[in-house]
This record gives structure tokens, sequence and C-alpha cells, in this order.
């Protein structure tokens, strides 16, 4: 490689870097703005919970938090463009060129859906621009792992195994869900834990009621099979998650040094996105520790690819 491609890796490095901390700082934002908007955890819990979806969409109050929310999404655009930029002109740098094109596209794809995003009632919006948040910090943090040197990529120590492949599956799974339960304001049908109200498995009524392409016309009440299902499908397959990510994380810790470090923050951060979850029930849903705890998963999501990135 010569040395003006090494330097253009480590500008792309260093874009990368920065666009993964103002994604995240993007999707914390984007998270407060959201659950506080619904009312998590207000005053009169949960009779005050989701009461703008029966309200005719309003037009947003710019306060520091969303202007905040809207100069990090543009900075972030302008910085995704930046690097698309450094990586398709000649000589291209194809292996780091495809993800950055991917994360661009992303970030426009966003962009596009903000135009629906200001009606609380959507579900698939709502749903589509929390797993594009996760996904706006995981790219990111990718094409920072495809900019590597010449020598990380050496120290690589083969693909992947099964475990994690299994574990990765299950955690898209659980974040899948998750964002469900916020998208269509279920936050309030499941309020105990480790049971949901004294029910263990899914109800047989809940399952007409999951509707990602509904339009909400009134508040889920608490208690809501559907909500109920939600929840203990998320609890069940984050417990999976965190056998599988778990045991192929503890696998990886006698492994060379980059990939014990990843799996050491892999194992942290596993065990700290499953205790904010569970304190962010037994607290009455705080809006911090729901705001903590998806800021958890969107940083495993990140250290999880680069332990898939180094085999």
């Amino acid at each position: 490689m010569s040395l003006s491609q090494g330097l253009r890796l480590r500008r792309i490095r260093a874009l990368a870097r920065l666009l993964t901390a103002l994604s995240l700082l993007v999707v914390l934002v984007s998270a407060y703005l959201r659950l506080d908007g619904a009312g998590l955890g207000c005053a009169d819990w949960p009779a005050c919970y989701a009461r703008l979806v029966a309200l005719p969409p309003a037009v947003p109050e710019y306060g520091l938090a969303r202007l905040l929310h809207r100069a990090g999404a543009s900075l972030s655009l302008l910085l995704a463009c930046l690097l698309v930029w450094q990586c398709w002109r000649r000589p291209l740098l194809r292996p780091v060129a495809l993800p950055a094109t991917l994360l661009l596209l992303l970030m426009l794809a966003l962009s596009a859906l903000g135009i629906w995003s200001s009606d609380p009632r959507l579900t698939l919006v709502n749903l589509l621009n929390i797993l594009g948040g996760l996904g706006l910090v995981s790219f990111s943090w990718r094409v920072a792992l495809a900019s590597e040197p010449p020598s990380m990529i050496l120290q690589r120590s083969g693909a992947p195994t099964v475990l994690l492949r299994l574990g990765a599956a299950c955690l898209t799974l659980t974040l899948i869900l998750g964002a469900l339960i916020g998208a269509s304001y279920m936050a309030s049908a499941c309020t105990t834990f480790p049971d949901c109200d004294g029910r263990w498995w899914p109800v047989a009524a809940g399952w007409p009621a999951l509707q990602t392409l509904a339009v909400l016309q009134a508040p889920p009440l608490p208690g809501d099979p559907a909500g109920i299902n939600l929840h203990l499908l998320h609890r069940y397959a984050a417990v999976a998650t965190l056998l599988l990510l778990g045991t192929a994380g503890w696998q990886a810790l006698s492994g060379a040094e980059h990939r014990r470090r990843a799996a050491a923050l892999l194992l942290f951060l596993l065990a700290a996105t499953a205790a904010l979850g569970i304190l962010t029930v037994l607290a009455g849903f705080s809006v911090w520790l729901a705001v903590a705890h998806g800021a958890c998963a969107a940083a495993l999501l990140a250290t999880l690819a680069s332990l898939l990135h180094r085999g």
C-alpha cells in the first residue's frame, strides 16, 4: 500500500469514528425526544402515557434537544458525503467504499422518512426510525473497521464462530422486538419483572393485534394483549442473546489481544444493557434509564460488529 493510500485510510477511519460518535449522540437525543414526548414515566403514569396518539399531529416545538438533534443529523450527513467521496475518488478503495455508501444511503432514507415522522400514530414509521438510528451507529463503526491498517487485517483469527453468528441473529431479533414496543407505545402493557403482570407466556388474543402497518387510533391500555406478547418475546429473546453472545464472548477472551478487548467490552455491554432494561421496568419506566438502555444496545451492536469482523 502506498503512503498516500495509507493517509487516506487514516482520514477515513477518523471520519468514521467521528460519525459513530455523532450517530450515537443523534440516537440518544432522538430516543429522549420520542420517549419524553410519549410521556414515558410521566407524573400520572400510566394514564398520561401515549396521549399524543389520540391527538392530531402537532408541529414540534424547537427546544434545545430538538435543535441538537437536527444539528447532529445534518452534520452527520455532510460528513457521510465527505466520507463517501474519500472512498470513491481514484484510486478506489473498494473494501471501504461499499459500507460507506450503504451508510450514506441509510442516512438519505431516514431523511426521506422524516416526511412522515411528525405523525406518532404511524407504527411502521416509528419502527423504521428506531431501527435506522441503531443501524447508523453500526454502519459507521463498520466503515472504521473496514479502514483498518493491513497489519490489523493480518491478525484476524478467521471466520466468526457459529455461536457468535447465532448470538448476532438473536440480538437482531431482540432489538426489533424492543423497537416495536417503543414504536407502538406498548411500554405500559407490562409493568412487572420477571413476569408480565402475572403472565409468563404470550397470550393467544395478542397475536392478531401485532400489526406493524397499523395506524394507532388510541393509546394502548395497560395489559394490552399485543403488548404483553411483545414484552415477553423481547425478554425471552434477550435471555437467548445473553446465553449465546455471553458464551461466545467468554470463549473469545482466550484469543488475540484485539479480540480479547472486543470480547470484554461485549460482555460488559451485554450485562449493562440487560441490567438497564430490568431497572427501567422496576423503576417505573424512567426516561433516562430507557435512553441509557437504548444507547447501550447501539454500542453493543457496534462491538458485536468488531468481534464478527475480527473473527
